[in-house]
């Protein structure tokens, strides 16, 4: 892609329909090149919004001391993750990025700064879901990171900030899995759908009761909630990206899950859909 056409791309943010937003359980990073009814159901939630003029993704894979978003026009795909097979290190997804949406990114957000980076570029946790929604990279996308050093009521409130992106045709995407604990992984059952441990389980129905039915305060307090909900999240990288799609919520939308299956004992790739 030309420099003349990114820039084109880059600053063509007129107001359009408010954008649905997503959260995509992305679960093992061979997601990214196996076929199975998660990346079908990633390929079938693309057929049913509109194609987005950019995209902007929270992933957990990618945590700093403040927050940053990424600022490059081409950002470098990046394999954050090591013993898996060539195939997968061979993967590039060339999507350019959009300059123009993170400086707009920084000037909507107020309660915190926000810091450009030309650094990171896109990491598992954007690219082996976005390459099943768009797998052209045609759509530019940039990423915004976790800032470690705060708590859950934060990240949600920062989110509500860039709800004005959705009237510009920004597709906000939270990637990460509701439950995730890579310590408890049955690898007896690695490749049984549907199995999971009584803990996760419980921790599935009580996350997708809360998610169906609005109760965002429990879902932002979540360590409130019991043992199973310990062992669910016992770092929150992963689950703080749902918060970000969460707090994008307006009144009156329609909340939708997909991908609504645990694997390995341990994880959950459900994923939620927020909007027409």
């Amino acid at each position: 892609m030309k420099l003349n056409e990114l820039s084109k791309i880059s600053s063509s943010f007129s107001n359009t329909e408010k954008m649905p937003v997503l959260f995509l359980g992305h679960g093992n990073p061979m997601n990214a090149i196996e076929e199975n009814e998660f990346v079908e159901g990633f390929r079938k939630v693309a057929t049913e919004i509109p194609k987005p003029n950019a995209i902007l993704c929270i992933s957990a894979h990618w945590e700093t001391s403040g927050t940053f978003v990424t600022a490059m026009g081409y950002p470098k795909t990046i394999h954050d993750f090591g013993g898996f097979p060539k195939q997968l290190f061979e993967v590039q997804y060339p999507a350019p990025g959009s300059p123009a949406l993170a400086e707009e990114t920084k000037r909507i957000v107020t309660k915190t700064a926000i810091g450009l980076d030309h650094d990171w570029g896109l990491d598992h946790g954007a690219w082996s879901v976005i390459k099943h929604l768009y797998p052209n990279a045609d759509v530019p996308v940039i990423q915004m990171s976790l800032d470690y050093n705060q708590p859950p009521q934060y990240h949600y409130d920062l989110a509500k900030q860039l709800s004005v992106l959705r009237r510009k045709g920004v597709l906000i995407i939270g990637s990460g899995n509701m439950v995730h604990n890579l310590r408890l992984v049955a690898w007896n059952q690695i490749n049984t759908v549907g199995y999971a441990h009584d803990w996760a389980l419980e921790a599935k129905e009580k996350m997708n009761d809360f998610i169906l039915n609005g109760n965002h305060d429990s879902l932002i307090n979540y360590k409130a909630n019991g043992r199973a909900f310990e062992l669910s999240i016992p770092t929150p990288e992963h689950y703080l990206p749902l918060l970000y799609t969460l707090a994008l919520k307006g009144k009156n939308e329609p909340v939708s899950l997909f991908n609504d299956k645990s694997i390995a004992g341990s994880l959950t790739m459900t994923s939620v859909k927020i909007g027409g």
